[in-house]
């Protein structure tokens, strides 16, 4: 099966960075980056591990990681990593943040996997090989309506002056009522709710492909939608929108998308 080497290096490697990440948790203080975000000896560490790891397997492959990590590609395949996906969580102490692993051939993401260490959840995909929660695979809803959907939306704060704040700001509280419910749980683990059935959107208005790769394949290999504002599918869009395939109509009705 395609991929399925590169598959289990990332998620060996996923949970060694977890462990290594939580064992820090509640012990570092942050540091704050020229965008404002925090980091922590925690996220430079874990990254380091991880592009070690895979550097070991597959020498040739490029990188490129939130915290640094950069390497030209010979392959043309390209590793996108997140150390810790949440730093905000990771240092509140709360257990939503995750490890975000995804592997992109020839600018197709192909493998991914999402580990959440506080949860004791890891979620994987591999490009024709379905989506997966702890062995188990999982499907995206079937729900039609978004009368019986769950909404996730992550980083409120970004929306004002984002490309998708300017396009929806003025109607989201409103279109929140159409909702069965509004949950907003932290980016990452909202996007893998959407691929195992437990919620029908997602919306990330601010967010880098390394924050992406790893849920793209998921969402997608779990028979949900991957979608940007202008109608595509890229990771580098700045935003992304993630839907199960019973409300996408609905969906790109309410922001627009071609």
């Amino acid at each position: 099966m395609p991929y399925q080497s590169e598959l289990a290096v990332a998620r060996a490697a996923a949970r060694e960075a977890g462990a290594l990440a939580l064992h820090y948790q509640g012990k570092v203080d942050p540091e704050t980056k020229s965008d404002n975000s925090p980091v922590t000896k925690a996220d430079k560490e874990s990254e380091h591990l991880i592009s070690s790891l895979l550097s070991v397997q597959f020498a040739d492959d490029g990188l490129l990681g939130e915290e640094g990590a950069a390497r030209e590609s010979k392959s043309g395949r390209r590793w996108i990593i997140d150390p810790i996906d949440g730093t905000r969580d990771f240092v509140r102490g709360n257990p939503l943040w995750g490890v975000l692993i995804g592997l992109e051939d020839h600018g197709e993401v192909v493998v991914g996997v999402a580990h959440f260490p506080g949860l004791g959840r890891m979620y994987s995909a591999a490009i024709g090989e379905g989506a997966w929660r702890d062995g188990e695979r999982i499907q995206a809803s079937i729900k039609t309506r978004f009368d019986e959907s769950v909404l996730m939306v992550n980083g409120c704060s970004f929306i004002e002056g984002s490309q998708m704040g300017e396009r929806i700001a003025s109607t989201l509280v409103h279109n929140f009522t159409k909702f069965w419910a509004v949950r907003s749980l932290g980016g990452s683990i909202d996007a893998c709710m959407v691929a195992s059935g437990e919620a029908e959107v997602w919306l990330e208005p601010k967010v880098a492909p390394w924050d992406l790769a790893a849920h793209k394949i998921i969402l997608e290999e779990a028979g949900a939608k991957f979608l940007t504002l202008d109608g595509g599918s890229a990771i580098d869009a700045g935003h992304a929108i993630g839907c199960s395939a019973g409300v996408e109509g609905a969906v790109r009705k309410w922001l627009g998308i071609p």
